[in-house]
């Protein structure tokens, strides 16, 4: 078997196999575009392709494929073969400079949110130089933009470039206030935690409801769950052991920094953690790792589920985003310095992130708003609907020092001042973590933690990025013209924490009192997607992302509706197959096991009357009262998803669905989950909760 080294990054034109394959001139031209952003000269690209065609040929490619990812939250692939036929019905394997920086693929499919009529199908895919292509099944990857033909972006990597654009314009900005001047680049950086559960696929082939929606409608807890806290960081069983080893694996191949692996804290669920690196190569490496953690279950005869709740009654999965801003030097900016004047950059940078936080807390809810991730955001596993930031004990010191000018018993002299003479040196990190915040402060860097398993981690990165941006901007247009730099730092860092501490939170984000707390400082509990939603289209939102040309005002309508669209479509699947769930499956069960029971008990009365059963009765009249009651519910289910469909406004319609249709489920998934408990066994037409979560 091959070492670690030998196969990471095998299967990825990255940049050591760009400098052995690429003459030293095009090796420097492409490092500028990627380094730089400047325009790819069409004679270097057809030498570049010529190099990347040959290359991933050795790798076994027969076709390359410009991937992208549009608005469906997953990737898309059109796959073209590299044969380009000669005289004499021969072929040779071909692949240009244009073929590589362009492709033209059907646009008419994806979602637009009103940019496009479908009629109007072609699109455009532009090569992204910046990250690294990639050998997949056979097929050479090219990560791409995806354009409409008029312009309009339709994916969700270009905005996100733009983000990570303006974030560098803007922090350099004020890093040259600082006397940075031989810093050329500030990258934001991500490393998304993945969470995951596995099943066996014989269970998942014998449900209906994870099949069409990703998890499961219907289920009654087992007699253990996780209460006994005996599966996090526990040992893990072979056979996942086995899968994370082989995920791994084909992870190193694809140049994957995948670098941690545990059981999480519900039975059959799972986590890895990638080391974080460049937010762009993060964002297309966890969409890799999604699509992987699938392919390779199943050659373990294992599904993975990326459902933010497959199983309710117990944890859900999310996707912890640790974002930070670094320096093409290496230096991390959100890293405490050894000098007064380092820490001084730092309390700055760290203001900046209060106040963007603070101001735009309802983007960043919207940015994580989705039907799946409402199963978990606010309950008693994932961080409140509420945002809020947590600092730790040291952090919350320092800034109150700096708001009341109170001594802080660090400082020599008792004064709390950033200049560069008396601000000592703030420790990295002394804190214990607060699993309940949503924003929270781990040292180097900042841990998103409300994002959704399944979810792109673009539009989230696309949200920080440009809320920095445009508080750093505010901070350097006003430290830009001030006569006494660090008086007028000190004021700047003062006032801002005097306007923002509101956003700062160190306690237990799962208590009611929390709620009623951020209630009384102004704080919004935005607690379903459709709550959070409209802050998209806000005029706030709609104006920032116009000032940093992240989204034109069409764009960011669009995103919206799509997200509302998306919304509505995914209750509608739910809606349905729970009716067919109901109506082919369950009430026929709990109606046949009813039959039994009502025959046992004719046949016993037809033998001796005496031999009738008072606990057979109870038995029989129970089934009858809750059979009576499901067909109830299944038809004000059925009711209420024929109402749907009736508003002709996308935020009245996932209203309807929220408000009406959701609860009808509810309330027969009630009813359901108190028969699977009543009716035998092997009359029941599914595989439980036990069978699920603990069979592996």
């Amino acid at each position: 078997m091959s070492s670690v080294p030998e196969i990471f990054g095998s299967l990825v034109f990255n940049d050591s196999v760009m400098k052995d394959k690429l003459p030293r001139d095009i090796y420097k031209s492409v490092k500028k575009t990627i380094e730089m952003g400047e325009t790819l000269d069409p004679d270097v690209a057809n030498v570049v392709a010529s190099a990347m065609k040959d290359w991933a040929l050795s790798k076994g490619a027969t076709h390359y494929t410009h991937w992208f990812q549009p608005m469906t939250g997953i990737t898309a692939e059109k796959h073209d073969s590299f044969i380009t036929p000669t005289d004499g019905g021969r072929v040779i394997m071909d692949f240009s400079g244009k073929e590589l920086i362009k492709g033209e693929p059907d646009a008419s499919s994806f979602p637009s949110g009103g940019l496009r009529a479908t009629f109007e199908a072609r699109g455009y895919t532009a090569w992204d130089p910046t990250s690294y292509a990639f050998v997949k099944d056979g097929t050479l990857c090219i990560p791409t933009a995806f354009c409409s033909y008029t312009g309009e972006v339709l994916d969700k990597k270009t905005p996100l470039l733009r983000s990570m654009s303006a974030l560098n314009t803007q922090a350099l900005r004020v890093l040259r206030l600082f006397g940075q001047n031989d810093v050329k680049r500030v990258i934001s950086t991500v490393g998304p935690e993945q969470e995951y559960f596995l099943i066996d696929k014989k269970f998942y082939d014998q449900r209906k409801d994870l099949q069409f929606t990703g998890r499961t409608l219907f289920g009654a807890r087992p007699p253990k769950g996780q209460e006994l806290e005996d599966h996090y960081f526990g040992a893990i069983k072979p056979r996942v052991a086995a899968y994370m080893a082989d995920l791994d694996q084909e992870l190193w191949k694809l140049g994957i920094l995948s670098k941690t692996k545990h059981n999480e804290a519900a039975p059959a669920q799972h986590e890895m953690a990638p080391i974080f690196t460049t937010t762009n190569i993060a964002t297309d490496n966890n969409q890799v790792t999604m699509e992987v953690m699938k392919k390779v279950a199943l050659k373990h005869g294992l599904v993975c589920l990326l459902h933010e709740k497959p199983f309710k009654g117990v944890n859900g999965s999310g996707k912890h985003n640790n974002w930070s801003l670094s320096t093409d030097t290496g230096v991390n900016l959100f890293d405490p310095g050894d000098t007064p004047a380092e820490n001084a950059q730092f309390l700055l940078f760290l203001a900046a992130v209060i106040k963007a936080v603070d101001d735009h807390q309802d983007l960043m809810r919207a940015s994580v708003a989705f039907a799946g991730n409402d199963h978990r955001l606010g309950a008693h596993e994932a961080p409140p609907a509420i945002i809020s930031m947590f600092l730790g004990s040291e952090l919350e010191h320092v800034l109150d020092a700096i708001e009341t000018g109170a001594h802080y018993e660090e400082s020599p002299d008792g004064k709390m001042d950033i200049g560069v003479d008396v601000l000592p040196k703030i420790p990295m990190d002394n804190t214990d973590r607060n699993r309940t915040s949503p924003f929270a402060f781990t040292g180097n860097k900042f841990e998103f933690r409300s994002l959704g398993s399944s979810q792109s981690v673009a539009g989230p990165n696309t949200v920080l990025n440009t809320m920095m941006a445009d508080v750093l901007m505010q901070f350097a247009d006003e430290l830009e013209g001030a006569d006494d730099f660090y008086a007028a730092l000190t004021e700047l860092i003062k006032r801002t924490i005097i306007e923002h501490k509101r956003i700062i939170f160190d306690g237990d984000g799962y208590s009611e009192e929390w709620k009623a707390e951020a209630k009384r400082r102004g704080l919004l509990n935005l607690e379903s997607a459709v709550d959070a939603l409209p802050a998209l289209v806000s005029e706030k939102t709609i104006r920032l992302f116009e000032r940093h040309h992240v989204y034109s005002e069409l764009e960011s309508r669009s995103r919206c509706t799509i997200n509302l669209e998306a919304y509505v479509k995914n209750v509608n699947i739910e809606a349905l197959t729970a009716i067919d769930m109901l109506n082919q499956d369950i009430i026929p069960a709990v109606l046949a096991y009813e039959e039994r029971v009502a025959s046992t008990l004719a046949a016993k009365k037809a033998v001796n009357e005496k031999l009738c059963s008072r606990g057979e009765m109870r038995l029989l009249e129970k089934l009858s009262d809750r059979i009576a009651d499901l067909m109830d519910k299944t038809e004000a289910l059925e009711a209420a998803e024929a109402g749907a469909g009736q508003e002709d406004c996308p935020f009245k319609e996932a209203r309807y669905y929220h408000d009406v249709v959701i609860p009808a489920m509810e309330a027969a998934r009630t009813v359901t989950d108190e028969l699977e408990l009543m009716v035998g066994a092997e009359y029941w037409p599914f595989p439980t909760y036990a069978q699920m979560l603990f069979n592996i």
